[in-house]
């Protein structure tokens, strides 16, 4: 493979309009999928271990930093963005025992600090410090599991943003670790008995070392973790070898006399089985495992229980959610009970606090907090400042309070306390983010999709805009996975908000904002749906006069990614930059990798004739049109990404850039010691979030910027 290059930059630092990609070479490559011949001529992309992919990666990597490095603002964008970010975000106490836990980013930490406190008012102590854990902030935090009397964590690591986690456990009084690790643990958490022996957990087998961020993830099990003890010491649990793609998660109940078990194949249907653990005190850790749904029909989220009388939030024959009560001493579902009805908005999540369920839904996608009894009688409703979104309440059924935090598109996160005796919410911790939010305004504003269809959009921007068409926009969504999109305060967004800029957020079918027939709407056969909806969007702010197609960008990640693929392939006129993120780009091997098969639910798969005819025409990879003029297109991508691996993005760029037949560049930016995003440290974020602006304002024609306001 040659990987020569020339980066077509100019002295005066301002990128001229043509690039010199490296040359990628190309293989045979030809599947047959139920008779149609597919190429894949850049197969070899997909395995990133190869020398071939790395120096690809290198050449790639200097042509696009070539370019981005000498973009006009890029350096004042990257001091104002380090300026945005540089305060202190905390995360929500939470209260167990004796001891108050919290999270805490001092501004610039490449990752935030647990600490712990014996009162709100007390003087905290640093418990967990993952700075210090590697030199370039790429070793994160990724769960932290407190025991039921505050005494233990088991707290997992993740390495430069894999999925893979490491278990530890932190005694908290002494703040010294058991000696003992817990490797090949994916997707779970941790959660004690009672007793605080030990706990159960969820972990896949070992994986053959080459292979660590590219195999299929099989035969997820259950077991049992004893402090103090080696993990080949663990207890097996629950395992199913007939079923190899099941993904399954346990969890004891708040009373230490239950352990639930939730099992998931693709989407968020589950089943639900359960054991009598007995004697919270004395567990029977191994009690017989019971079915009590035991189909993928829907989903079910425990809830709480009283005696044998178990709580669930489900979508069971309630597209938008609904409360019931399941008897174990009569588990039949005709003798299921339902305590809160479906409503008109869309349920997401409930907790119990003594004798009442808090209920959080999304009213046109965003937060009402509404109190019912357990009888399902509506209470009243928890009073918010707007249109926001709520995230937190939850927490032990005992407890006397609880924390919450409010945050819109104009409104940083608030931390609030919750009095649950007066019912009364006061200020606990306010942002002390250095911008402004005077004089900024956010709308929801609706349109109508290619078939008719009315979606809503969050639109934000300066007070006194000028509907003229001259605005430069940002466009970003998702559209998948029953995900919502709720209003939430963004320190990038700030930045673009300063500069006259326009934030968009459309909530597309595929989301979860209206519950499930919107999702469906959405998923598999339909999932053009998805991409009609963002068209849609596109063309009604361009038709009202916010913007144009040459001030238009648009963004998105992951599913949003394939979602930025598909359009600029279907629409490449209407956009003047795309930054396709972390993408599933290739629609007919995804399922081949990781956790890839877990998407089905979603996507289908090209081993089913009609749904590969639907997948292969909206295909990123296999839609892109030699001789087409594309927008300015920026993908990025980890090179450690063990979620949607980036051979992705590599077959993507490789594609567009051979393809592109007007002079806009094709870029592609790939994080080296990175994942898909979580735990990535703050300087890489920054660094990229700069890139990605300059990016954005060079091509859509922010030629100056504005001082902070």
């Amino acid at each position: 493979m040659n990987s020569d290059f020339h980066s077509n930059v100019s002295d005066a630092g301002t990128p001229q309009p043509s690039l010199i990609y490296p040359q990628t070479s190309t293989v045979s490559q030809v599947d047959t999928y139920h008779g149609v011949e597919v190429a894949d001529p850049y197969r070899w992309l997909e395995d990133t271990t190869s020398a071939e992919t790395a120096d690809w990666v290198k050449a790639e990597n200097e042509v696009t930093h070539a370019y981005l490095e000498k973009l006009p603002n890029r350096q004042g964008i990257l001091d104002r963005l380090t300026e945005l970010w540089n305060y202190p975000r905390y995360g929500q106490p939470v209260k167990r025992g004796e001891w108050y836990f919290f999270s805490k980013n001092d501004g610039l930490q490449n990752q935030a600090v647990w600490y712990v406190q014996t009162a709100l008012d007390a003087e905290p102590e640093v418990l967990l410090d993952p700075n210090t854990l590697s030199d370039d902030g790429t070793v994160a935090i990724s769960g932290f599991n407190i025991s039921k009397d505050g005494s233990k964590v088991a707290y997992s690591l993740s390495r430069a943003g894999s999925d893979w986690q490491e278990f530890y456990i932190r005694d908290v009084a002494t703040k010294t670790d058991s000696a003992e690790g817990l490797n090949w643990v994916k997707f779970s958490g941790a959660s004690w008995t009672a007793d605080g022996r030990g706990f159960y957990y969820s972990r896949f087998p070992e994986p053959e070392q080459t292979q660590e961020f590219q195999e299929a993830n099989l035969h997820h099990k259950i077991y049992y973790h004893v402090v103090g003890t080696e993990q080949s010491e663990d207890t097996l649990i629950f395992e199913r070898t007939d079923e190899p793609e099941w993904r399954m998660g346990a969890y004891v109940a708040e009373e230490g006399d239950l352990l639930l078990i939730s099992i998931s194949q693709t989407g968020p249907k589950n089943r639900v089985y359960y054991a009598d653990l007995g004697d919270p005190m004395n567990p029977q850790i191994n009690a017989p495992v019971q079915k009590l749904v035991d189909e993928f029909e829907a989903g079910y989220g425990y809830i709480g229980h009283d005696n044998r009388v178990l709580y669930f939030e489900t979508d069971h024959e309630a597209p938008r959610g609904q409360v019931i009560a399941i008897n174990l001493a009569s588990p039949e579902r005709e003798m299921w009970r339902t305590l809160i009805p479906e409503s008109t908005d869309t349920l997401r999540n409930v907790s119990l606090s003594g004798d009442q369920f808090i209920a959080t839904y999304l009213h046109n996608a965003f937060s009402e907090i509404r109190f019912f009894d357990l009888t399902g009688r509506y209470l009243d409703a928890l009073e918010l400042p707007g249109l926001g979104t709520v995230g937190g309440l939850s927490g032990r059924r005992g407890d006397t309070e609880r924390f919450y935090t409010y945050t819109s598109y104009v409104h940083p996160p608030t931390i609030y306390r919750y009095d649950v005796e007066t019912g009364e919410s006061t200020i606990f911790r306010e942002s002390e983010v250095k911008f402004s939010t005077q004089g900024y305004v956010s709308n929801q504003v609706w349109f109508e999709s290619k078939d008719g269809t009315k979606v809503p959009m969050f639109v934000t921007h300066k007070e006194g805009l000028k509907l003229d068409g001259s605005n430069p926009t940002y466009l970003t969504a998702y559209g998948g996975f029953n995900i919502s999109l709720t209003p939430g305060f963004s320190t990038t967004a700030a930045m673009w908000l300063e500069n006259g800029g326009i934030f968009a957020v459309p909530n597309l079918r595929g989301g979860g904002e209206f519950g499930e027939a919107w999702h469906n709407a959405g998923t598999k056969l339909q999932k053009q749906n998805v991409f009609d909806d963002f068209i849609g969007a596109a063309e009604f702010l361009i038709r009202e006069g916010y913007t144009s197609s040459d001030k238009l960008a648009i963004a998105g990640g992951s599913n949003g990614g394939l979602l930025m693929g598909a359009v600029v392939n279907q629409r490449p006129e209407l956009f003047a930059a795309a930054i396709p993120a972390v993408g599933v780009m290739d629609m007919l091997r995804f399922h081949k990798f990781t956790i890839g098969s877990a998407w089905i639910y979603d996507y289908g798969c090209s081993d089913d004739p009609e749904q590969f005819k639907a997948l292969y025409a909206i295909s990123p990879v296999h839609n892109v049109k030699a001789g087409t003029s594309y927008p300015a297109v920026l993908v990025t991508t980890g090179d450690h990404d063990d979620r949607v691996v980036p051979g992705h993005s590599y077959k993507y760029a490789a594609a567009l850039q051979a393809a592109q037949g007007g002079e806009a560049p094709v870029l592609i930016r790939i994080e080296t010691n990175a994942g898909h995003g979580a735990g990535k440290p703050i300087k890489k974020i920054l660094q990229e979030q700069a890139d990605v602006w300059a990016f954005v304002m060079y091509h859509v024609g922010v030629s100056e910027l504005a001082s902070a306001g």
